[in-house]
This record gives structure tokens, sequence and C-alpha cells, in this order.
């Protein structure tokens, strides 16, 4: 198992050229499920971990319908705002609990299923979003191959074999360390600035 930085490097560059669905890209006619699912599927399958990962299931679109997360359909059909809201959920579920999201979109949304109550637009916060995401990768790359670095320089002792392996488990728990951390402070942030506006 032989890795170098530039086999690292190339990982961290596909991760962000996966999929991304802009704006543009989200139909303006409502769907029915089956169509929404598909969409998804289809739009964002190069995030699922393994091929037969689901991204979205019947099941989950009914269940924050419920919960009040997303508006429930309108004659069967998800409209735009649906859309938006689900792609966000799917991002947002990897790191938050499904009770955070709600909690973090209910004082900026108000109600989930008009648009004319927003603090800020749905397609506003979505384009936001995936700016940021674009600069947050750059930005990952660039930290990344300085990261590398360092543990390259604490394992130069040891054997090319053993070196390639500590080298990928310390960066996996840099990762996790890492991704822990911030987790943890969007958390204390939803408690102390969004918990108050529960409905």
């Amino acid at each position: 198992m032989s890795i170098n930085k530039e086999d690292l490097l190339k990982i961290v560059e596909e991760l962000s050229l996966s999929d991304e669905i802009k704006l543009v890209d989200i139909p303006k006619l409502d769907l029915y499920m089956e169509q929404l699912l598909t969409f998804m599927e289809d739009n964002l399958k190069g995030l699922a971990r393994n091929s037969d990962d689901k991204i979205i299931t019947k099941t989950m679109v009914n269940n924050y319908a419920k919960d009040g997360i997303i508006a429930p359909p309108v004659n069967k059909k998800y409209n735009r705002r649906h859309v938006i809201l689900l792609i966000l959920i799917y991002y947002l579920k990897q790191v938050l609990s499904l009770n955070d999201i709600k909690t973090l979109f209910a004082p900026i949304l108000n109600d989930i299923s008009r648009d004319d109550d927003d603090i800020l637009s749905l397609e506003d916060i979505y384009s936001t979003f995936l700016k940021i995401r674009k600069i947050e990768f750059e930005d990952f790359g660039q930290a990344f191959a300085e990261k590398y670095k360092l543990i390259h320089e604490q394992t130069s002792k040891l054997t090319n074999e053993d070196q390639d392996l500590a080298e990928i488990f310390l960066l996996i728990i840099i990762l996790a360390a890492q991704a822990g951390a911030q987790k943890r402070l969007a958390e204390k942030l939803i408690d102390k600035y969004f918990q108050n506006n529960k409905s």
C-alpha cells in the first residue's frame, strides 16, 4: 500500500469536485415522490460512500414532512423549496441531528411552508452554502498539504510500508478530530443562539 502526497491531494480534489446541484439545475416544476427521489439520487450519488447507499428514501422524506423539517407536499408534489431543503438537509445531517437541523432552520425560515416570512430566502441560503463549500474545499486542500508535510516528517524514521500506514492513520485521526471539533462548535452555536427560538 504505497500512498504519496499527490495521491492524497488527488482524493481531496475529487471530493471538491463531487456532485453539486446548482440552483439553475433544480427543477422549477413540481415533482412527484419518485421524480424527487430520482433527481436527488442522480445528482448526489457521488456523495454516497458506497454504491448501494441511498441518498434519500421515501420514508426519510415522509418523516421530514411529519416532523416539520420540510412542508408537506401539495397534491403529492414537491416544489423547488422542498428540493433545496432536502439537499441542505442531506449535507447537514452528515454532522447535525435532525432535531438540530429543525432548530437551526426554524427562526430563519419561520413557517416552513411559506417563503414570504423567511429572514433569508432559501435560495440565498443555498447559493451562499455552495460558495462557502467551494472556498472550504480550496482552503482544505492547502491545509491538508501542510498537515501531510508535518506528518511525513514525524514518520520519516519508519520503513516505507510502515510509514505509509502510519501517515494514513495519523491523517485519519486528525481529520476525525477536526470534524469532531467543528461538529461540537456547530452544536454549541445552535444551543446558545437557536434553542430559545424553538417553536
